[in-house]
């Protein structure tokens, strides 16, 4: 030690305290040989204090045990290189305070002595820096964080109020559809009333007319005649209203079923005795067969009222020289019933229209009907369990069918 304080002298002393960061050199004991103003001011000693003393002097408690072994692992391998890399490092003040230092070692070896030489800097300040930046990162990713936070709430009302606003602008344009609808319903309606009263309206009084004309005992043939045309016209004005009514019970929620049990044959003798009275020239009514057995339980005014609209129908679109055949089955508790024509059918592009309200196919314009009688005995027989379906082609025919519960499960 004493060759090297001389050999060193007045060199080493311009050196190192020309060099503003801490030099200290430690020998093989890892004593401390020398070094200079800079690593005193910086660990609180003067550099006479350090001389001789362990460098475990300047290194805090935690980081002495693994600290020998590290030195002298350093001085067999000879190459200089950061210390600490990867990790912090703290060094330990005389008065007890620690600190955060960065160290580069350089072993050298002088008359076969070998020392290692610590470049100490104090980096307080860049620590007290980065974690001033630490800080005000973790404080901006909390800000952006929040606001990110903020921004999702507020881009989540902008979405419900834009869903809301379409959902308003979704049902005032719904509306303004179904009051178009509606309005197109009643001009339609008032055309239709207007029609299908006046045709009947006008015969009536025709024929009240001619009536008064006929006096004479012998023409009584005569009188019958009008009287008859007369009562027909009376019956379907009647039918007209009681659909209107049926309509109107329908639409408030007031329409009641009464179920009953009678036999099959009552309804549909009584149905086709009145259609046969409707027939034209050539024209006939198939009754069905094996039906006199056959007992439901069910709503009778529902099942007339069903068979006579599409009996009457079946009749009124086919032409003269025709048959209408009307068959029965029943299966597992339910029955069904189809009215089979030879008439005009329906067109294909109408028939998703046919129990729509109102509907008429082009092909039947001419004739009298409303529109409303397959919607209400759609409606009546969904209402009891009951269903209705057809198949239909232009100019050959169609067939309906009606199907519904032999027995009233509310009994």
């Amino acid at each position: 030690m004493k060759v090297f304080e001389e050999k060193k002298g007045n060199i080493f002393r311009i050196l190192s305290e020309a060099i503003s960061e801490g030099i200290v050199i430690v020998n093989e004991k890892q004593e401390i040989v020398t070094s200079n103003d800079a690593a005193g001011k910086m660990f609180g000693y003067k550099p006479e204090e350090l001389l001789g003393k362990n460098l475990g002097i300047l290194i805090p408690k935690e980081y002495r045990n693994s600290h020998p072994k590290q030195v002298e692992g350093f001085l067999e391998k000879s190459d200089p290189r950061q210390m600490g890399h990867g990790r912090d490092l703290y060094g330990l003040r005389k008065d007890g305070s620690t600190f955060p230092v960065e160290a580069g070692l350089n072993p050298f070896e002088i008359y076969g002595s070998k020392y290692v030489m610590a470049l100490v800097t104090d980096i307080s300040v860049r620590k007290s820096q980065e974690l001033q930046i630490l800080e005000l990162n973790t404080e901006l990713e909390q800000k952006i964080e929040e606001r990110t936070k903020a921004l999702k709430e507020t881009v989540r009302e902008l979405k419900a109020e834009v869903l809301k606003r379409m959902e308003a602008e979704h049902k005032i344009k719904e509306s303004l559809r179904k009051e178009r609808e509606l309005n197109e319903l009643k001009t339609k309606f008032l055309s239709l009333v207007s029609h299908e009263f006046k045709t009947p309206l006008s015969g009536i009084l025709t024929s009240a007319t001619l009536l008064g004309k006929y006096t004479q005992e012998e023409q009584q043939d005569k009188r019958e005649k009008h009287i008859k045309t007369i009562q027909n016209k009376v019956k379907y004005l009647n039918n007209i209203l009681n659909d209107f009514l049926s309509i109107e019970r329908l639409e408030s929620g007031k329409a009641t079923y009464k179920f009953d049990t009678f036999p099959l044959s009552k309804v549909v003798n009584e149905v086709i005795y009145n259609a046969n009275m409707l027939l034209k020239d050539g024209q006939k009514i198939n009754y069905p067969n094996n039906i006199d057995d056959i007992i439901v339980n069910f709503d009778e005014k529902i099942l007339e009222l069903s068979l006579t609209n599409l009996i009457n129908n079946a009749v009124k679109y086919s032409p003269e020289f025709t048959t209408i055949d009307v068959d029965v089955e029943q299966k597992n508790n339910r029955l069904s019933i189809k009215i089979i024509d030879e008439g005009m059918g329906i067109p294909e592009k109408e028939q998703k229209f046919i129990f729509n309200r109102y509907f008429r196919a082009e092909n039947a314009l001419l004739d009298q009907g409303t529109g409303i009688g397959l919607n209400i005995v759609k409606s009546h027989l969904e209402n009891v369990g009951g269903s209705i379906s057809f198949k239909s082609e232009e100019n050959k025919g169609s067939t309906f069918t009606i199907s519904f519960p032999t027995k009233n499960n509310t009994n």
